[in-house]
């Protein structure tokens, strides 16, 4: 479409229907930063919402428009026992006489999706002992500074993990496409 055609309503309605999970999910973020699920922190929600998206704006986010709620649910299971294996490795590293390494490992991703490679980076940065401190969009690769790292079997395991989190997230959100393409990657070997 160029500048000076006007938007049709279908378009419209295709732009916003698009936009709305992430419209919800700016005002849950607001009721939630304020602590208070009421109808009148809905409403300045949902003012402080319209205020975001028309000040900055930003260019839309694609969705797969496929969610597998099994693969949601396995991510959801294996991210929380990740939490409590990570946070006990944490701290047994804090009270442990014996001084473990630390790294900065880069883990090249398969996928090139800026939104499955932000939940990956949210989701490796949630785990404790890993934190991501850059991300290189053009080749697909993050950079992870990570807890407890002595050996290169250390790395190899850290990279691994990173890699397992980017097939949990393609398999619960990514598009049929990303689906088959982490299949061939795990079918060639460069993901476990």
């Amino acid at each position: 479409m160029t500048p000076t055609e006007k938007p049709t309503a279908k378009g419209v309605l295709a732009a916003v229907w698009r936009q709305l999970p992430f419209f919800v999910w700016l005002v849950a973020l607001w009721m939630l930063l304020w602590g208070q699920f009421t109808v009148l922190a809905a409403l300045t929600g949902l003012i402080v919402a319209i205020f975001v998206t028309r000040i900055f704006r930003l260019p839309p986010v694609e969705l797969s428009g496929r969610v597998n709620l099994w693969w949601g649910l396995v991510f959801i299971g294996d991210f929380f026992f990740a939490l409590v294996r990570g946070s006990l490795t944490v701290a047994w590293q804090v009270i442990s006489p014996r001084r473990r390494g630390t790294g900065i490992i880069a883990v090249p991703l398969e996928t090139d999706d800026d939104l499955i490679m932000t939940h990956v980076a949210v989701t490796a940065s949630l785990v404790p002992g890993s934190l991501i401190i850059d991300v290189d969009r053009d080749r697909r690769v993050l950079y992870l500074h990570v807890l407890g790292i002595d050996s290169a079997e250390d790395v190899a395991t850290q990279k691994r993990s990173v890699k397992h989190w980017e097939k949990r997230i393609v398999r619960a959100v990514g598009s049929r496409a990303q689906v088959r393409a982490m299949d061939e990657a795990i079918e060639a070997g460069r993901v476990r």
